[in-house]
């Protein structure tokens, strides 16, 4: 008699992928607040003080929609989004600042920003940025 053969099912569920916005973000207020809104959405958040931060992050490859400032200490908003675009990374970019600039928001729409936000950023649009966002990579 020859030894059976014992297989193991093992159950696996599979789950939604919950998108990851990353927020990139030099006030601490402001990435808190952004990351709460987003996280209200049911989308997981990770945030970032600032873009070089964001480049070295594990969490760089899992970003299905970026958030970022436009004027930060280091990498611009728009330098980030430029720098993303020449790795061949077509994440969509939602930008936020305090400094209106037409040209810069010119040139941030030019390369595909979904939006160009000024502060203080309305939440409601903000949310409709985020799906808007999230909605043009499906």
């Amino acid at each position: 008699m020859q030894p059976r053969a014992v297989f193991r099912v093992q159950r696996v569920a599979i789950l939604p992928q919950v998108p990851v916005i990353a927020i990139v973000e030099d006030d601490a207020s402001v990435r808190t607040a952004t990351q709460s809104l987003v996280r209200s959405l049911g989308f997981a958040a990770c945030t970032f003080a600032c873009a070089e931060e964001f480049m070295q992050s594990p969490r760089l490859n899992d970003a299905s929609c970026v958030i970022a400032d436009i004027q930060m200490p280091g990498m611009s908003g728009v330098e980030l989004q430029t720098l993303l675009i020449a790795e061949g990374r077509n994440t969509p970019f939602i930008f936020m600042t305090a400094f209106h600039d037409e040209g810069v928001r010119a040139r941030a729409i030019k390369a595909g920003a979904i939006c160009f936000l000024s502060k203080p950023v309305d939440g409601q649009i903000l949310i409709e940025c985020v799906y808007k966002a999230l909605n043009g990579r499906n």
